[in-house]
This record gives structure tokens, C-alpha cells and sequence, in this order.
């Protein structure tokens, strides 16, 4: 087949949550189909990734976006009754690559990557339903991941006026949306079982509708992985200025600290929930476990630290901003914790180092997703006192914590593998409903 794939960030490098999606369906379709890749670029840096993406897809159609500007234009939008999103991630430039494919090529598949990027079909010179030399009309195919109009309500919930009011407004908009496109559209794709539930409490009358779940890369992310010696602790991240560090964290020895046992945390640190996330487990948290256990130390690992987590560097708390391998900080971790309070589909922050053997503790809301079970294959706790119990539990019984280790990696081996979790998506290319 023939597939026109659009995304609305550049699926490389597969360095967080959508990016590792959205490439993982490129890499599987590219296996028995002809790929025409679309998407935006909003970071500069990201435009090398160009000819790695080549090894894939037929053709690369990049555009860039600058955040600051898109930002601007889904203020303007403010008073127009349209998402926010929408302008946000649409791009004329981008518009005139698909309109151009769209009018040459005939496509047997149009696939898009998060509900903004339907748009372009609203708006293309070539509508699909009016091409006059197409012989047959594609099938057009939508990866919601996520409910993104529940996750505006719940960013809602813990903002203060004027943004709880933007957020609430946007989450209004977006859901009304989602429905057109799902109505417009032939086939959505949710990540887990939760965000279908959402989704058709809303709009009954969608039938077509399917689950693939996250996967997780097994070969890369292995217990059997063994890391060279870290040689940077402080950040290599060229979003932060030197200033942005104090002293002390910029002359750090080069060593990771062993003194006391690890627990780490991952993800994207300029985005919200992971900000939250990480400042409620460090302030109302980590204090807990260091009652009984003083020599504990934290790592956030993750790009584009925000100056709250930057402040958050001492007494056993290490931010360490970008770092080219995670797997070096997993592999000397005790416990990973993935303290969200607010989450939306599947965590990759919580697959990774299960499948490195790495007991984790998550909360309830970031463990919405995941297919494997409490207390057998990660622990799953709420409140601050029964979390910090649950991480002082693992790291003062080793058997306790070799015995969810390796429950965790056999879980995702099962339930969260890409090879078996997009092998779906051949039937959903066929026109199968699974």
C-alpha cells in the first residue's frame, strides 16, 4: 500500500512518549507498505533527523514551526470558537507538501498522528472525496493516543485563573473536534482501553474504534544491559545556559554518587505534569523515605529542566537535564517512581525500566494503561505515606525487589511489545474493526 503518514512533531529521535509512538508505526508499516511521511518540526535541531527517517519512508516532507509564534497565533483564536490546538500545529507551508501529494500521488491510506493534523485534510486543495483521478478513496486513519480534550480538563483542575479558564475552554473546543474528526474519518486509534471508555461516553454513535497499546523496545531497553561509566553528570543540554546551574551541581565529580541507594525519575522536564510530578514527590515524599533511609538519592533525568526543577537540585536531589542514554542512569537505579498526579494513556517512563528489571512505583493515575498487575509486577500507591512506604519496602528487601523486577520485565515481554502490539494495525489497514 501506498500510505501518506502525518505527524505533528518529527518521529525522531524516539526520545518521548509521541515521538516513540508515531516512529514505532512508521518502522512497522514501512515493513510491507510505501511510506510518504509529513510533519512539523519545532525545534531546530530536530531537522538532521531528516535522513534518518529516509531509512523508512519513500519521501520526507519537514516543516518547521517556531513554538513562540504558534503560540501566538492560538491566542488569536481565543475568541474565533476553535481549538487552540489546531492553529498551534497548522502550517501553510505544510499544507501546499500534502496538497502537492495529495494531487500527485493516489494513496491507499492517509494516517494521522494526533488529532491537529486531521486539519489538513479539512483544508486541502485535494480533497480526498474530490480527487477526480483517484480510483479509489483511501482510507483514512486517525491515532488519537489520548482523549487530549480530558487532559485540558484536568490541567484545568490544578491551574489558577487565567489559565484554568483557557484550559477549560480549550478542553471544550478539542472535544467537539475530536468528535468531528472521528465522524470524518474511517478509523480511530486510542492507546489504552481507559481513553476508549472516554471517548464513547461522549460519542456513542463513533463505532470504529480500536486499542493499540504502547509498546516498548525489548532489544534496547534489557536487563542485561551493561553501561559504560558516566562521564557527565551535569547537563549537556543545549537548552540551558550555564547560569541555569549553581555551583555546587556544575562541579559535581564526574562519577554518578553511589553512596546511598538511587531512585530515578524520566521524562521531558518543561512539561507540566512531569514538573508537578517531580516537586510533589520531592517535597512532600522524599522527606518520608529519608527518615529511614537518610543516604537516598534522586535523579530527574530529562531535557529542558524547568527552573522549579532546577531548584530542586539538593540534598541528594540530582537534575541532570539531557543525557544521550537513560539506560546508564536505569541500570544503576534501585527503584524507578513515576509520581504522576496527572496522566493520560500509556507511560513510557514506566515501561522502560520494567523492562530493564527495575522495580517501580508508580501512582494510580499513571498507571492507567498499563497491562500488567499491582503488587506482582510494580507497586501502585496514592498517597504520599503509602508511596514512600512502598519505596522504603523494595529498597530494604532485596528479594522483594529482584522478585517485581523480574515479574516486570516478564509483563511487558507480554503485553507491551511493538512487534505484537502493531501487528494490529494490518487489520485496521484492511479494514478489519478489532
Amino acid at each position: 500500500m501506498h500510505i501518506l503518514y502525518l505527524a505533528h512533531r518529527i518521529p525522531y529521535p524516539p526520545n518521548k512518549g509521541d515521538k516513540i509512538r508515531s516512529f514505532n508505526e512508521i518502522k512497522c508499516l514501512s515493513k510491507n507498505h510505501e511510506i510518504h511521511l509529513a510533519c512539523l518540526v519545532d525545534d531546530p535541531r530536530d531537522l538532521k533527523y531528516e535522513e534518518d527517517l529516509k531509512q523508512y519512508c519513500k519521501s520526507v516532507s519537514v516543516v518547521s514551526i517556531n513554538p513562540w509564534l504558534a503560540k501566538m497565533k492560538s491566542i488569536c483564536y481565543l475568541l474565533s470558537g476553535k481549538p487552540l490546538s489546531i492553529p498551534y500545529f497548522y502550517s501553510f507551508r505544510l499544507q501546499k507538501a500534502i496538497d502537492e501529494l495529495l494531487s500527485t500521488m493516489d494513496f491507499d491510506v492517509i494516517f494521522c498522528f494526533s488529532s491537529p493534523m486531521a486539519e489538513y485534510l479539512f483544508k486541502s486543495k485535494f480533497r480526498v472525496s474530490c480527487c477526480p483521478t483517484r480510483k479509489a478513496q483511501p482510507k483514512l486513519i486517525m491515532d488519537f493516543v489520548d482523549v487530549d480534550s480530558d487532559k485540558w480538563a484536568q490541567y484545568a483542575k490544578h491551574m489558577g485563573i487565567p489559565k484554568s479558564w483557557i484550559y477549560m475552554i480549550e478542553s471544550r473546543r478539542l472535544g467537539r473536534y475530536e468528535r468531528k474528526v472521528a465522524e470524518n474519518l474511517d478509523h480511530s486509534i486510542f492507546a489504552t482501553d481507559a481513553e476508549v471508555k472516554i471517548f464513547r461516553d461522549r460519542n456513542p454513535h463513533i463505532k470504529n474504534i480500536s486499542v493499540i497499546a504502547q509498546g516498548v523496545d525489548l532489544d534496547y531497553f534489557s536487563p542485561s544491559f551493561s553501561g559504560s561509566s558516566l562521564t557527565h553528570l551535569q547537563s549537556s543540554d543545549p537548552h540551558l545556559t550555564p547560569s541555569a546551574f549553581n555551583s555546587t551541581f556544575k562541579t559535581q565529580s564526574s562519577k554518578l554518587i553511589t553512596e546511598g541507594p538511587i531512585l530515578i525519575f524520566t521524562g521531558a522536564m518543561d512539561y507540566y505534569a512531569n514538573v508537578d510530578g517531580v516537586i510533589w514527590f520531592t517535597k512532600e515524599i522524599l522527606p518520608l523515605i529519608k527518615e529511614k533511609i537518610p543516604e537516598i538519592q534522586f535523579y530527574i533525568v530529562g531535557s529542558k529542566p524547568a527552573k522549579e526543577v532546577l531548584s530542586l537540585s539538593v540534598d541528594g536531589v540530582k537534575v541532570t537535564g539531557y543525557v544521550p542514554d537513560t539506560r546508564e542512569y536505569f541500570s544503576r537505579a534501585s527503584v524507578a517512581v513515576v509520581p504522576l498526579r496527572i496522566a493520560r494513556g500509556i507511560q513510557n517512563k514506566i515501561l522502560e525500566p520494567m523492562a530493564m528489571g527495575i522495580p517501580v512505583v508508580a501512582t494510580p493515575v499513571a498507571f492507567e494503561g498499563i497491562r500488567a498487575e499491582k503488587d506482582q509486577d510494580l507497586l501502585v500507591e496514592g498517597d504520599e505515606e503509602r508511596f514512600a512506604g512502598a519505596v522504603v519496602k523494595l529498597l530494604k528487601e532485596e528479594a522483594l525487589r529482584e522478585r517485581i523486577g523480574s515479574n516486570a520485565r516478564r509483563a511487558v515481554e507480554n503485553n507491551h511489545s511493538w512487534t505484537q502490539n502493531l501487528g494490529k494495525l494490518e487489520s485496521i489497514l484492511e479494514g478489519g474493526v478489532i
